[in-house]
């Protein structure tokens, strides 16, 4: 059987400044680095899992993290690796490239020797997240788990990362040799690590700038080790397990699998594999850079189990929660504290001394899986990208206070309109909208004004302070227009005996009187003069509503 040689076969897809998508090794992937804008993959959820499991330990291991900030400024304005790195690359790859074969004695992230206590193997469907295996059962699964995908060997290694950073958890094959075996399998296996994290991963223009911003700055003791610098795992696991630094946590093996290869026609492909339990993390370390953090108390009043990792809402966009992300010092949000990533930290260290240019166009991806019945189904996929101007990581900047009492003004009219809603529901003898039933406008109107929020933030970046001022004006006109037609539809669907206000003997008190239409258009004006009051002195000053916004692009470009 041929062997696969994840160093120089291609394996890894990216895509190139052109646009042209290639599959490329270890090797060219880093050596050409500046030559690649991202990686391009099944499921978002592989891009954090190829690059912890992979290209950033082959990176930090070989080249070094930066010591200080001036070595990171140095690395990033040469805006891709310098020869003599490149050639510490080759070497660290050489060195290790038996470790990096996806078959054979000691294939990459695998057990070579792993069998199952029954002797079966299950189909590679196991590893693919959006396959029907077992209780897993995607909404739009195609195939049966009786029928199990033929993986190409690039296929099978990208899903074998993917299931050590974010497999389900609960029952797993029970081993050979492992003596924690009970009734052929093993039990109370947690999520693999990202799992358990709403992962933020700050990108760049290139891939090269993806790795550097990625790269924690700090001496070479928090490196130590990845998985393929020591000795090959074997069928046994740990259950106390804590990483000895950034390295083995970043390449964890969460799980003790083997890709089975057969020779097809096509080529070999991976039809069938073993994944057993694997090293349980005791917790997860305070210096994890991948993920924002919430108190459950106050931060004067918390302790360390209090500080959890900040995971995402399904359908909710990530600049909903943008002072979250902003919070490169700690603040309090309702009940708890939050702070952003160590990551988002150290690129507003990094702002404050010059290394990295307010118009930097930084973007954050969000990446999460949320599951169910005890982790051990996936239910839903989280992605979102966002720009995140390099300026508002500062919580004295002006732009920092614009950036979140922009969301804030979009939670707000959120809620204006639902409440607005409610009062026609009740005034028509109906119910409101239960939050946790059915779609209330005030969701429409987040829907509808999520463009236009994605749209400031790519353009603030840079601005002085007359220009960001006839942003938020703009903003303000954009998001009263749209909040108008959001009412409208629901202004729309009353009938017509809610007109005027009326009494219900139903009500707890006799003499209530529900609200009319006038009221209730009253009240909606009044909160929407108070949510932008930018907007309401413009259309003050300008004696009407006007019937056409200045469109936001042309604002920015003023």
């Amino acid at each position: 059987m041929d062997r696969f040689d994840l160093v120089h076969d291609g394996w890894l897809p990216l895509r190139r400044q052109d646009g042209a998508v290639v599959e490329a090794g270890i090797e060219r992937a880093l050596i050409e680095a500046d030559t690649f804008a991202e990686l391009v993959v099944e499921l978002p959820t592989q891009v954090p899992a190829l690059l912890r499991q992979v290209l950033l330990p082959v990176v930090a291991d070989a080249v070094g993290l930066p010591a200080d900030r001036a070595e990171w400024r140095r690395r990033f304005e040469a805006a891709a690796f310098t020869e003599d790195e490149r050639d510490r690359i080759r070497a660290y790859l050489a060195e290790h490239g038996e470790r990096f074969q996806a078959f054979g004695d000691t294939p990459f992230a695998q057990v070579g020797a792993l069998e199952a206590v029954s002797g079966e193997t299950k189909g590679a469907g196991l590893l693919v997240a959006t396959e029907s295996t077992g209780n897993n059962v995607p909404l739009f699964g195609a195939r049966t788990e009786a029928e199990p995908p033929a993986l190409t060997p690039a296929e099978a290694v990208r899903w074998l990362v993917h299931a050590h950073c974010w497999d389900t958890a609960a029952i797993k094959t029970g081993a050979k040799g492992d003596s924690k075996v009970k009734a052929g399998k093993t039990t109370g296996n947690p999520t693999g690590p990202l799992g358990q994290l709403g992962v933020l991963l700050p990108t760049g223009r290139t891939l090269y700038e993806t790795l550097l911003l990625n790269l924690p700055i700090g001496p070479k003791s928090l490196l130590g080790s990845p998985h393929w610098r020591r000795p090959p795992a074997g069928a046994v696991w740990s259950a106390a397990g804590h990483p000895d630094g950034l390295l083995e946590l970043w390449t964890w093996q969460s799980r003790r699998i083997r890709l089975v290869p057969e020779d097809t026609p096509q080529g070999v492909r991976v039809r069938r594999v073993i994944v057993a339990a694997g090293d349980r993390m005791r917790e997860l370390p305070e210096w994890e850079p991948h993920t924002a953090w919430k108190y459950d108390k106050p931060a004067a009043k918390a302790e360390a189990a209090d500080r959890k990792p900040r995971r995402y809402v399904p359908g909710k966009a990530i600049w909903r929660g943008l002072e979250a992300l902003l919070s490169v010092h700690l603040s309090d949000l309702d009940s708890g504290s939050v702070e952003t990533s160590s990551l988002l930290r150290q690129a507003a260290d990094l702002r404050a001394v010059g290394a990295l240019q307010e118009d930097y166009p930084l973007r954050v991806e969000a990446f999460g899986i949320m599951y169910g019945t005890q982790s051990a189904v996936i239910e839903d996929v989280y992605h979102d990208r966002i720009p995140l101007p390099v300026a508002a990581l500062q919580a004295d900047a002006e732009l920092y206070g614009a950036l979140v009492e922009m969301t804030s003004q979009a939670e707000r009219l959120s809620r204006a309109v639902n409440h607005l809603s409610a009062d026609l529901r009740r005034a028509a003898g109906l119910d409101p909208i239960p939050w946790d039933k059915g779609q209330r406008p005030g969701e429409q109107l987040l829907h509808r004004l999520d463009p236009v929020v994605r749209r400031v933030l790519g353009h603030v970046g840079g601005l002085d302070d007359e220009r960001l001022e006839a942003v938020l004006l703009a903003w303000e006109q954009a998001a009263f227009r749209v909040t108008r037609q959001i009412a409208d539809d629901v202004f729309a669907a009353v009938p017509e005996s809610v007109f005027a206000p009326r009494r219900s003997s139903g009500d707890q008190e006799a003499s209530a009187v529900k609200a009319g239409l006038g009221h209730v258009e009253g009240n909606l004006r009044r909160d929407l003069a108070v949510i932008l009051p930018r907007a309401a002195e413009q259309r003050r000053a300008a004696g009407a509503v006007p019937s056409k916004t200045l469109p936001l692009i042309q604002a920015v470009g003023a």
